[in-house]
């Protein structure tokens, strides 16, 4: 069955229609601006925050991975009512407010260090505030997009950001691992705080969109409907398994990465940015290609071709053993972005342009529940496996599984043609 046939009785109003006015091309830059400073900063963060756990508060593996996890874990607990909060609440004052939010949370850290208060239970508590705040931020960003952007133009914008954020993944932990020498990896959090102020500021010049649900019908009723429309799709549910997977393997490596290489193979902070800076080299790389790539091979071979190449990639992670051989950590964690960032881009654009835009913020918030929600498990199983059979065993373990995601699409029919519609 077709997508457009399973959608046909469905009308669907102007995407632009929930906004109070018309939206010129300096919208969008304005909501890419915000959108890329938070990113330098969270990738900054992402540096800064383990390795405060790992050289500050001198933690295990597991309290590691416990940390990474409780970044995540928002994700399984609140992607379905984020997708009805996102379309009953005036989305941009909304997001200005978890922006504060977020500023508070990340902000704390380095004031409890100053006043020598800071602690694991603290930093804990600060990334599941901080995640809970992304997840309804992210959500309501992804259904905001499409209102302003005309759906011929949705892969390109999406891959604009996507490439975008792979530069701030490049430079972030780069800057991030300079920061930390410089000023300490507390001191590093200060500029992921100002970065969602200033995200704050940003978001408060856009256009406010109008509340979009049905005010009649229950919170249980909108998610359900959200939940059935993707787990009965022919091409939403595959891809959201695809999605799954992956988002588990990566949320393990994540986790594994900081611990590995700073306590197995030895690298500095400067080093570990270096290393961790390749990742955002494939997503650029991936990124720049992936409409490319997909108009000339296909959506669906893009993705399966992709993220095979991803998975081969990624073993060579393991190969890592001490600084003086930090680059196949480097190569592999590359390749596997690249193939990440083409399925990433081309499901996304998929879910954007074919879902009844009634339905869009309830579509992204199930499938980020399924999918993004195995984060927090993939973190935590990373950190169980690391703890009982080393952390070596744990990296090949989860290298060798980033082959699932791409095997499971070649098992369903809609990897093995050339186009998801």
């Amino acid at each position: 069955m077709s997508e457009t046939n399973e959608t046909s009785t469905v009308r669907k109003p102007d995407r632009r229609a929930t906004l109070d006015a018309a939206s010129p091309p300096a919208v969008f830059w304005r909501y890419w601006a915000a959108a890329t400073v938070s990113d330098a900063g969270t990738a900054v963060t992402a540096l800064a925050l383990p390795l405060i756990a790992l050289t500050v508060l001198d933690a295990t593996a597991l309290q590691a991975a416990l940390l990474a996890a409780a970044g995540q874990v928002s994700w399984l607990l609140l992607s379905l009512p984020a997708g009805v909060i996102a379309q009953r609440v005036p989305l941009r004052r909304l997001q200005v407010v978890l922006d504060v939010v977020r500023f508070v949370a990340v902000g704390s850290l380095p004031l409890a260090w100053w006043l020598d208060r800071l602690s694991y239970p603290h930093l804990l508590l600060a990334a599941l505030v901080t995640g809970a705040a992304t997840v309804l931020f992210d959500i309501g960003n992804s259904t905001f997009l499409p209102a302003v952007v005309p759906a011929r133009q949705l892969a390109d914008r999406n891959s604009l950001i996507s490439g975008t954020h792979a530069v701030t993944e490049t430079a972030g932990p780069s800057a991030g691992g300079l920061l930390v020498h410089a000023a300490g990896p507390v001191g590093a959090l200060l500029v992921d705080a100002a970065s969602y102020l200033l995200s704050a500021v940003l978001l408060r010049t856009l256009p406010e969109r109008r509340p979009g649900a049905r005010t009649g019908d229950s919170a249980f009723r909108l998610m359900r409907e959200g939940w059935t429309y993707v787990t009965r799709h022919p091409v939403m549910l595959p891809c959201m398994l695809w999605a799954t997977t992956t988002n588990f393997v990566c949320a393990a490596l994540v986790a594994l990465t900081p611990v590995y290489l700073v306590r197995d193979a030895g690298l500095t902070p400067v080093q570990l940015g270096l290393v961790l800076a390749a990742d955002g080299v494939g997503s650029l790389v991936g990124a720049a290609v992936a409409v490319r790539l997909t108009r000339r091979f296909g959506t669906a071979r893009a993705i399966v071709a992709a993220t095979l190449a991803g998975g081969i990639s990624a073993l060579l992670i393991p190969l890592t053993t001490s600084a003086g051989d930090a680059y196949w950590f480097a190569l592999g964690n590359a390749g596997f972005a690249f193939g990440v960032v083409i399925g990433s881009i081309t499901t996304r654009t998929h879910r954007q342009t074919q879902s009844p835009p009634e339905l869009l913020s309830r579509v992204m918030a199930t499938v980020r529940f399924v999918s993004w929600g195995a984060q927090p498990l993939g973190a935590l199983g990373a950190g169980l496996l690391a703890t009982y059979a080393g952390t070596h065993a744990a990296l090949w373990t989860v290298c060798a599984a980033a082959l699932l995601p791409p095997l499971h699409l070649l098992t369903v029919p809609v990897g093995r043609r050339r186009n998801l519609v």
